[in-house]
């Protein structure tokens, strides 16, 4: 299920959300200049390395600042196309609703503060990993576990496939966030069976975390929300 637009309209425009995914794919455009042994060194001075941020020591190549600096400086980094792609599709489907209720200022903090809580949680899950882990999914999580607090009902225009068809449906926020938080939850708990999540490639905990922090400011600020449904863009 691959989520296209909502019904829900904005009453202002979203700068901060097209400036956050004009930033990740500036970084990514970067990204594509590297060599592979750049883009490894790049990757690990910049991403969230569980065992730095556990012990607070720095390991060569240094971050670009203190160690726990990787808990923000990972969120604008990605690991191929497909990876920046999907996070960049959820935040716009969704995003611009929540920073349409929290705010301008206040979405940022909220998008930081919930992909600093997903990196906190991968931290804590995989805290002897000294691979980096890097990507928006934390924050973008925590953007769908607000989404789905503040939006239950909003309709989802939704690419639907069931091979050999493939058509476009309206689905429930409910129900298309809450099944993608359950096979997230799934597959966190099955990786606890495995040395690292990271041998997935899928950072499950962080999205878990996110997502949970999402929905907790949300409950904590209960801002207010669009009252009138149309289309998104």
């Amino acid at each position: 299920m691959i989520p296209i637009s909502d019904e829900y309209r904005r009453r202002r425009f979203p700068w901060v959300m097209v400036l956050i995914v004009l930033a990740n794919i500036a970084v990514f455009v970067y990204e594509l200049g590297l060599t592979p042994r750049q883009t490894e060194i790049f990757f690990q001075s910049v991403g969230t390395i569980p065992v730095e941020i556990a012990s607070g020591v720095d390991r060569f190549p240094a971050a670009p600042g203190p160690v726990y600096l990787t808990l923000l400086t990972s969120m604008f980094v990605h690991g191929g196309f497909m990876h920046i792609a999907s996070n960049m599709l959820y935040l716009w489907v969704f995003g611009d609703n929540i920073e349409d209720v929290f705010g301008h200022l206040g979405f940022l903090a909220f998008y930081l503060v919930t992909g600093i809580a997903a990196g906190l949680t991968h931290v804590v899950v995989n805290v002897q990993s000294v691979i980096p882990s890097v990507g928006a999914s934390g924050a973008v999580a925590g953007v769908l576990g607000a989404y789905m607090l503040l939006f239950p009902t909003a309709s989802v225009r939704t690419l639907l496939f069931l091979p050999p068809f493939i058509t476009v449906t309206r689905i429930a926020a409910a129900f298309l966030i809450g099944f993608w938080f359950l096979t997230q939850l799934v597959s966190g708990i099955a990786s606890l069976d495995v040395q690292t999540q990271q041998t997935t490639g899928v950072a499950f905990w962080a999205h878990i975390g996110g997502f949970v922090a999402g929905v907790v400011v949300a409950l904590v600020f209960r801002p207010s929300r669009p009252s009138q449904p149309s289309v998104s863009w």
